[in-house]
């Protein structure tokens, strides 16, 4: 995917482009895993984190991150299917202003800065991602975004999904067995999308969204411990991300070198 030269379709759609490859295997044996680590900043970047305190939100699950668009099996009135751009608008999902995603105080975002030539990625997504709670159990999602430049037919740009995930964090060891957070405790969670082969061109950013929800694509956390499906109560959960050098929380992406 990717490619493009982003004009607005009659559809009112955005045009990523795209072509077919054919390859040998899979993963592709000349794939470079680069982590890109998330800096205290805001700052998304292959250099590895300088000392910073952990940043904390407030996950309330009575307003979670509303899906806007993705990989999902079945749309309707609250979540429709493939590309959108991260923005908000009445009537859309479960919206309820106008704002972009990344103007929530419960989505901290990293970015790197533009690129200075074109990069691609082809391959597995994974996020390790260094994270606390005040709760015995909440989630966390992330989400990887290709941030296009204001253009003509879009004068805003466009933020556009390439993949998302979450862990929820009782079974961040197994799925087998559930087990509690101890509440202030850092641990480092495994968070993986579904694998993408996308050319991100120069000028756009790369940009990485961490939240506890995107709904109605995953369930909600009601923070609470309590056994699934047989919850009687909810909570606010205060959760906090680590980006120090002892708690490195990074991405890592399946780079594919130039020219190869």
């Amino acid at each position: 995917m990717g490619g493009g030269d982003a004009h607005k379709t009659p559809e009112g759609r955005i045009f990523i482009g795209g072509h077919w490859r054919d390859e040998q295997e899979w993963p592709l044996a000349r794939t470079v895993p680069t982590a890109y680590y998330l800096h205290g900043d805001g700052v998304l970047a292959p250099e590895k984190p300088a000392a910073h305190a952990p940043i904390t939100y407030r996950y309330d699950p009575h307003h979670p991150v509303p899906t806007l668009g993705g990989n999902l099996s079945s749309q309707g009135k609250l979540a429709t299917q493939g590309i959108a751009d991260q923005r908000c608008h009445p009537g859309l999902g479960s919206c309820t202003d106008s704002n972009p995603l990344s103007a929530r105080n419960d989505v901290v975002v990293f970015q790197t800065p533009a690129l200075t030539q074109d990069l691609e990625l082809t391959g597995r997504l994974i996020v390790k991602l260094w994270a606390a709670s005040d709760s015995l159990d909440t989630d966390f999602t992330a989400k990887l975004i290709d941030v296009y430049p204001p253009s003509p037919d879009f004068p805003g740009g466009f933020d556009v999904n390439v993949g998302d995930s979450i862990v929820r964090a009782r079974y961040r060891g197994s799925l087998e067995k559930a087990e509690m957070l101890q509440p202030g405790h850092p641990y480092e969670f495994n968070i993986e999308m579904y694998p993408t082969s996308l050319l991100v061109k120069r000028g756009h950013r790369i940009r990485l969204d961490i939240s506890s929800s995107n709904f109605p694509r995953f369930d909600l956390n009601l923070n609470t411990g309590e056994p699934l499906n047989d919850n009687r109560s909810w909570k606010v959960a205060e959760n906090s991300i680590y980006l120090d050098p002892d708690h490195p929380s990074r991405i890592i992406l399946p780079v594919i070198p130039a020219g190869r």
